[in-house]
């Protein structure tokens, strides 16, 4: 069965960027219900035993289409919320080590990186998101999606490490409609150590 990720800080503890009622609200309201979702759908689908990223690569031999696009959404919100929430709760500033190396190879410098995938999730019409990946080479690439699909399950073989959420509920209940003024806030709560966790858990 599925799990959200533990949050190792308290709703509060990203004010004043995220207020505390939106961390709570995301968290235990939208990111439980897809996780929910999904697990249901996992178990109707037959897929048990099979992580998550495995079910969205392989969601084109689920024959049923009502199930496979429940799996893409459900499993989307809830894979895309882990790594969202898993990416909070530091206090900005900049990588170090080996992630700061390859964003400067692959963007110039870091505020570039933060130019580019800003423009990305601002840019992004309706709901969805702005990724960080992690090429197959160890190189880094910045995309962006629709909804609540990922690089993972639109099969580009790229793997995830830091992604922004531009869904309304992420933001709406402080910034209203300034999405823009969010997305340059929330790089004051990123914690730069799990990111990179994740780059070197990813190559």
């Amino acid at each position: 069965m599925f799990e959200q990720v533990k949050l190792d800080y308290a709703y509060g503890a990203l004010e004043p960027t995220i207020d505390a009622l939106t961390v709570e609200t995301h968290y235990s309201k939208h990111h439980a219900t897809y996780t929910k979702a999904f697990n249901e759908a996992v178990q109707k689908a037959g897929l048990e035993g099979k992580s998550a990223e495995e079910i969205l690569a392989g969601l084109d031999s689920v024959q049923d289409e009502a199930l496979r696009k429940a799996l893409r959404n459900n499993g989307g919100g809830y894979w895309n919320h882990n790594l969202y929430f898993a990416a909070l709760g530091g206090k900005g500033g900049v990588p170090a080590g080996a992630l700061a190396k390859k964003i400067d190879e692959a963007f110039g410098s870091f505020d570039a990186f933060k130019e580019k995938i800003s423009a990305l999730a601002v840019g992004q019409f309706g709901s969805g998101w702005a990724w960080l990946s992690v090429k197959k080479d160890g190189s880094l690439i910045l995309s962006q999606s629709a909804n609540q699909d990922n690089p993972i399950s639109l099969g580009s073989g790229d793997q995830p490490i830091f992604c922004i959420d531009v869904w309304e509920h992420a933001y709406y209940l402080k910034y209203k409609n300034l999405r823009a003024a969010y997305v340059a806030d929330l790089f004051n709560v990123v914690d730069w150590n799990k990111v990179a966790a994740l780059y070197e858990a990813a190559h």
